[in-house]
């Protein structure tokens, strides 16, 4: 079982920049891909990017060019940059883990993108 905790999100103004983390710890040396996920209210979660073991990345075409997905293996961090905010990237983002064909979800963060 692997356990993730995210951080980082908060209150920002539209066009500003927020970091979010997400710290794994478990079984965690199985892990094959770590992802980003949101969901808005009223909306179902979606996929914002992720990144396999081998670190090939993915984004949805919404946060291309804005956001980009890292991790620091020695940390066990995942990160996700998010530049040039808009208010309708606001969401509760959550971290994902794939070990085989079991997922793990952390508790999430809140962004909320506003003036």
């Amino acid at each position: 079982q692997v356990q993730l905790v995210e951080s980082g999100g908060g209150l920002v103004q539209p066009g500003g920049s927020l970091r979010l983390s997400c710290v794994a710890s478990g079984s965690i040396s199985g892990i094959v891909i770590m992802g980003w996920y949101r969901q808005a209210p009223g909306k179902q979660r979606e996929l914002v990017a992720h990144i396999t073991s081998g670190t090939i990345t993915n984004y949805a075409d919404s946060v291309k060019g804005r956001f980009t997905i890292s991790k620091d293996n020695a940390k066990n961090t995942l990160y996700l940059q998010m530049n040039e905010l808009k208010p309708e990237d606001t969401a509760v983002y959550y971290c994902k883990s794939v070990v085989g064909l079991r997922a793990s979800w952390g508790q999430g963060t809140q962004v909320t993108v506003s003036s």
